[in-house]
C-alpha cells in the first residue's frame, strides 16, 4: 500500500486518490463542476516551455504496429492482438495505453509474459524474479522501455521503493508512452527515501504539465512538493521518517546493511541533537561556572524558573544505560511524556526507539 510518507494525512491523500489500482481510471480524472480553476498564466506559459509531451494513442498503437510487423506472427496470435487492440477502441493518453501496450506485448513476448502475468492480479511475492530482458540491450526499446515503466509502477505500489528506482530513474520521459506516470513515480521514489535533491526536479518536470496530467497525479505530486521542501537535516521530523522507511524494510524482510546503517544514523541524529539541547541549556542556565546545570547557589525564592512542578525529583539515569528497560512502565511513560512534551504524537515511537537502543547497547 502506498501508505509511507510520514504525514498521515498524505497517506490519506494517496489512497484516496485510487494510486494503487492500475488500470482503473479515477473519477477526478475526468472535468467535473467542481474541477480547479483554470491555470494562471504564468503556468500557462511554463505549460508552452514544458520539456515533454504525452503521445496519443494512435501514435503508440502505430509505434505497437510496426513492432508487431517485425515478430512475424501467426494467424492464432495476431487475432489475438486484434480481439484486444481492435480498431476501434479508444484509450485516453497515459496508464491506460501503457496498461494496453504491456498487454499486447505479453501475448507476443514470453518474457514479457512472465512479467505481467507477475504484475497481475495474484501480486507476485518477494524475492523478485530477475527479469533479465529489461536490461537486455538487444530487447526492442519499445518493450524494453515502457515494460521497465510497468514494472516499475508495479514495485512503487508495493512499497519496493528502492527497486521502483533501479527500473525508472534511468529512463526520461521521451522513451516511454506516457510520461507522466514515469514522472511521478520517480517523484513518490524520490520522496519516500528522502531524496530531495531529485524529487523536487522530478516535480517541476511533472508539473510542467499540470492542466493535462491525471487530476491524481497533480494533486498528490503538490502535497509531496510542500511536504518535502521544508524538510531539514538533523530534526526530529527527518528522523521520524527513516524511523518509519526502516520499519518498511522490516516489514518486507529487509534487515540487511542498509537497515543497519539507516538504525546507526538515526541513533548519531538523536544523540546529535541531544547534546544541542544541553549545550543550549547549558549556555542559558545563569547558573555561574560556564553555564552549569548545577549551581552553586540555590536560586532566588523571587525567581521565575519556568518550571511546572516544586523541583523535588528523584535522579534517574534515564537515557544513559539500562535502567531505561528496567523503570516501571508507568515511571517510562511519564519520563516519555516529559521528554516528547509538545511534539507531535508519533515522535514519541522515535524517541522510545531511541532509549530502548541505548538499553540494548548498555546491557550487551
Amino acid at each position: 500500500m502506498y501508505r509511507l510518507f510520514a504525514p498521515r494525512s498524505l497517506v490519506m491523500a494517496i489512497c484516496l486518490a485510487g494510486l494503487l489500482i492500475p488500470g482503473r481510471a479515477s473519477a477526478q480524472d475526468t472535468p467535473a463542476e467542481n474541477a480547479p480553476a483554470p491555470l494562471a498564466p504564468a503556468q500557462d506559459d511554463l505549460a508552452q516551455r514544458a520539456t515533454w509531451s504525452t503521445p496519443t494513442a494512435a501514435q503508440v498503437r502505430a509505434q505497437v504496429e510496426q513492432w508487431l510487423a517485425e515478430q512475424k506472427l501467426d494467424d492464432l496470435t495476431r487475432a489475438k492482438v486484434d480481439t484486444l487492440w481492435p480498431a476501434e477502441l479508444v484509450l485516453e493518453p497515459g496508464d491506460a495505453v501503457l496498461d494496453q501496450l504491456a498487454a499486447i506485448v505479453a501475448l507476443v513476448h514470453e518474457p514479457a509474459r512472465e512479467l505481467y502475468d507477475y504484475c497481475g492480479p495474484r501480486r507476485g511475492q518477494l524475492p523478485l524474479p530477475k527479469f533479465e530482458f529489461l536490461t537486455d540491450e538487444q530487447t526492442p526499446a519499445l518493450v524494453r522501455n515502457n515494460l521497465r515503466l510497468y514494472y516499475g509502477r508495479w514495485l512503487a505500489q508495493n512499497d519496493l521503493y528502492d527497486e521502483a528506482l533501479e527500473q525508472l530513474q534511468e529512463l526520461a520521459p521521451d522513451q516511454v508512452v506516457s510520461p507522466a506516470t514515469l514522472l511521478f513515480y520517480q517523484s513518490a521514489g524520490y520522496h519516500r527515501l528522502l531524496d530531495k535533491e531529485k524529487c523536487l526536479p522530478a516535480i517541476a518536470t511533472l508539473l510542467q504539465r499540470a492542466d493535462e496530467i491525471p487530476t491524481r497525479y497533480r494533486t498528490v505530486a503538490q502535497l509531496m512538493e510542500a511536504d518535502l521542501r521544508p524538510l531539514k537535516t538533523d530534526t526530529l521530523d527527518e528522523v521520524a521518517r527513516l524511523m518509519d522507511d526502516i520499519r518498511r524494510r522490516l516489514d518486507l524482510g529487509r534487515a540487511g546493511k542498509r537497515v543497519r546503517q539507516q538504525e546507526d544514523d538515526v541513533i548519531a541524529k538523536l544523540d546529535k541533537m541531544i547534546e544541542e539541547l544541553e549545550k543550549q541549556q547549558q549556555g542559558g542556565g545563569g547558573g555561574g561556572g560556564g553555564g552549569s546545570l548545577n549551581p552553586s547557589s540555590p536560586a532566588p525564592d523571587s525567581a521565575n524558573l519556568g518550571g511546572k512542578g516544586p523541583g523535588n525529583v528523584d535522579q534517574k539515569n534515564v537515557g544513559s544505560g539500562s535502567d531505561w528497560g528496567n523503570l516501571p512502565p508507568k515511571e517510562r511513560q511519564e519520563a516519555l511524556q516529559q521528554i516528547s512534551e509538545d511534539l507531535p504524537a508519533h515522535y514519541r515511537e522515535v524517541i522510545e526507539e531511541y532509549f530502548r537502543k541505548l538499553a540494548r547497547d548498555e546491557g550487551r
